[in-house]
């Protein structure tokens, strides 16, 4: 288990028409050159995707301005029939300090705020499934290749609703 502290980062959840040009470069470069070079997976990273003025994007940024997490939360109907959250990435300076949880948690509650009372989606690398199944996501597929990498589609399902009590 992860014992490190998290670092502070400013924490942002932006549309696409919100990015500055320094922050939408480093976003896209840092998507690049994990789930491209690093993985060793020609893919078209740039999907379209993005461009959806429904799509948000949640962001750590680190002191220097850089990118230190980021991830997607796509529309219902933009990937699935519900919302999903991908293009989960941790930049490779600051992997280990158990940010990856801060950032899921972060964009399980940011999806759920856009769009309360749904289900999110993901297609996760099937590696990391018992990894999603720590914040609440289960397999609702077999596995199947993406871009030669084994994905497996995982569902959470969404909070019941709290109780309210009146005095």
């Amino acid at each position: 288990m992860n014992t490190a502290i998290p670092p502070a980062l400013d924490w942002r959840t932006l549309r696409l028409d919100q990015f500055d040009p320094a922050l939408l470069y480093a976003m896209l470069k840092l998507r690049t050159d994990v789930f491209v070079v690093e993985q060793a997976c020609a893919y078209p990273e740039l999907d379209g995707k993005d461009t959806d003025p429904r799509v948000l994007h949640l962001l750590g940024v680190a002191d220097d301005g850089g990118i230190a997490a980021c991830l997607r939360i796509l529309p219902p109907g933009r990937g699935y029939d519900t919302p999903g959250i991908g293009r989960v990435v941790i930049a490779p300076a600051f992997r280990g300090q158990g940010l990856a949880d801060v950032l899921m948690r972060r964009g399980v509650e940011r999806a759920e705020q856009a769009w309360p009372g749904h289900a999110l989606r993901l297609g996760a690398q099937a590696h990391l499934q018992a990894w999603y199944g720590k914040h609440g996501f289960t397999p609702v597929s077999e596995v199947y290749l993406e871009d030669g990498i084994p994905h497996i589609d995982m569902q959470r399902d969404p909070a019941p609703e709290t109780t309210r009590t009146t005095r």
